[in-house]
């Protein structure tokens, strides 16, 4: 086992000298157990169509920090002929069920080449763990009960990468993306009418089924977050956070009833590297929850509005801090997450080279953890960093 403090990283996961590569992050943290999931694609080359298989780290939070299993091959997750890819886990703590979602690609299939004949190779599934991650079921392929009549304008789709959400009302959520091919010529799709979108899909019965919400359609959107704001009013939205390659992050809210997102815009204080990078988003509920001294007043929303609705929830966004290169991961916080313009300037957590992270709230602890790749060039590890509600509120800068 290693072990590691609140706020020295640990690598969990390292490229060898034969080119073994690990990418792609997903961290999953379990309350009142008390132990982190650490999630990650192994691949034989960093090359995405060299992705084999998923693989775990257990981590349990002891009073000197938390100590880590050796890491295992997660093998249920995994159909004959396919690599696996894209971890996204969820918890839902009435079942004490963890959900590990990801997707099964055809063997030396391309996503471009998906992309170009708008044949899917993809299969959406998931496994179940009722021990915290020690075995897992079968797995189960949801892609025609999720996707149901978009499956025929499916060129290809995938979860995360990152984490689900369970919402307080019991909803399981799991964040998602697909091409979509808008228009075809003698049944071949049409290469610049074909388009990413983020969606998401959930279960009201514990898993029981799979139901899709609707698409971001304003925006070519891809790789996606989500997280529940709550709000004085009882009006909870669900916020999403999504990849875009226009240089700046795109952000949309639902309705919890509705799942709709239709205010999807792009938000200029939160950059994108050129063709953009995944980045992860949670929500954490303060202790204090009158947080009239924080909230802004913005120009987003009217003053009888936020008189009405006020955030009770802050929110956490994990990402590449520069516009030029994926460099420098920053975690940026929002208060005030119903005015879009007040996220603070970033948090630098790691200097360097910086590619995809994940990020878990320890609601009971007041703490964070995020899951990163870095390294000499991003894809040479991946590291895990634990830190406190005062070290966050230590280094954030005001909007």
């Amino acid at each position: 086992m290693s072990g590691s403090s609140s706020s020295d990283p640990v690598t969990l996961y390292q490229q060898d000298s034969g080119g073994v590569t690990y990418r792609i992050p997903a961290l999953l943290y379990i309350p009142h157990s008390s132990i982190f999931l650490a999630f990650a694609e192994k691949r034989s080359s960093p090359d995405d169509r060299d992705a084999m298989y998923l693989v775990m780290r257990r981590g349990t939070v002891k009073p000197g920090g938390v100590q880590w299993e050796q890491s295992i091959a997660v093998r249920r997750a995994k159909l004959p002929d396919h690599r696996t890819m894209n971890p996204c886990p969820l918890y839902d703590p009435t079942t004490e069920t963890v959900f590990l979602f990801f997707i099964c690609v055809k063997t030396n299939v391309s996503e471009r080449w998906q992309i170009l004949t708008g044949r899917n190779a993809a299969r959406l599934c998931y496994v179940t763990s009722q021990d915290h991650g020690k075995s897992w079921s079968p797995p189960k392929d949801v892609t025609e009960e999720v996707l149901s009549r978009d499956l025929k304008n499916c060129a290809t789709l995938a979860v995360g990468p990152g984490h689900g959400v369970h919402m307080s009302s019991g909803r399981l959520i799991v964040p998602a993306y697909l091409y979509y091919v808008h228009s075809r010529i003698c049944g071949l799709p049409v290469p610049w009418k074909t388009k990413p979108h983020s969606f998401i899909f959930y279960s009201d019965d514990h898993g029981g089924s799979w139901h899709s919400g609707t698409m971001l359609r304003k925006q070519k959107t891809g790789e996606c977050e989500v997280a529940e704001v709550a709000c004085s009013n009882g009006s909870d939205l669900l916020y999403c956070s999504a990849r875009t390659s226009q240089h700046y992050r795109a952000e949309a809210t639902s309705d919890l009833l509705s799942m709709e997102f239709d205010d999807a815009h792009y938000n200029k204080s939160l950059c994108e590297p050129p063709h953009g990078c995944q980045g992860s988003v949670v929500s954490y509920q303060p202790m204090d929850v009158h947080q009239e001294e924080d909230q802004v007043d913005g120009e987003d929303e009217s003053e009888e509005s936020c008189l009405k609705r006020r955030a009770l929830s802050w929110l956490l966004y994990s990402h590449p801090t520069s516009s030029r290169k994926r460099v420098d991961l920053g975690i940026y916080v929002n208060k005030s997450p119903l005015v879009p313009s007040s996220w603070t300037r970033p948090w630098v957590i790691n200097e360097g080279p910086s590619g995809y992270s994940d990020m878990a709230v320890c609601q009971d602890l007041h703490a964070f953890a995020c899951l990163f790749e870095c390294g000499k060039d991003a894809c040479e590890k991946i590291d895990f960093r634990r830190f406190t509600v005062e070290e966050l509120l230590r280094n954030s800068s005001k909007p």
